[in-house]
């Protein structure tokens, strides 16, 4: 497995997993005809993978066989508690479904850490949708902790939770 920061051109094919993995992840706690219905054409307009500065977020993939089979992306952590504290956040980290359990997060989470610890950052957040257990169980054994905070939001209407998770990263 190789890994390398995302390039412009790989727009689509990060869509297309992150599309992938909301399906597999989000199956039951979200609603099925929306997450059926997901566009990754559309997702991958969002992404802004060209803009390299260190106060922007950025993202680095894994590759097998030239293949993209997860990202993470990282950047400085915008909470009101935690900015200007020193505090970068891990924002995505998802693996195709079809690679899960085979070390890739694993190698993902690690050269984020690394990549926040390199920007100067001593404290990560992330945070995870409540009832995402395998997500928060994947992030406690890396030895992040849930740290209290909960945020509401919305998605395709459906009115779910947030947690964060935090960690020191030296």
């Amino acid at each position: 497995m190789q890994l390398r920061t995302a390039r412009t051109a790989d727009a689509l094919e990060v869509a297309r997993l992150h599309v992938r993995a909301w399906q597999a992840a989000y199956r039951g706690l979200l609603f099925d005809d929306y997450l059926d219905t997901l566009v990754a054409e559309e997702w991958a307009e969002r992404y802004t993978f060209a803009d390299l500065e260190p106060d922007r977020p950025s993202t680095v993939v894994a590759l097998e066989r030239d293949a993209i089979c997860g990202f993470a992306t990282i950047g400085p952590c915008a909470d009101e508690d935690r900015a200007g504290a020193g505090a970068g956040e891990l924002m995505a980290l998802y693996v195709d479904p079809a690679r899960q359990g085979l070390g890739v997060g694993r190698a993902l989470i690690e050269e984020a850490r690394a990549r926040l610890e390199r920007l100067g950052y001593e404290q990560a957040c992330l945070w995870v949708l409540a009832g995402n257990t395998r997500a928060e169980r994947f992030y406690r054994i890396d030895g992040w902790s849930a740290d209290g905070h909960r945020r509401p939001a919305k998605i395709a209407g459906i009115s779910v939770e947030d947690l964060r998770y935090s960690r020191a990263l030296r």
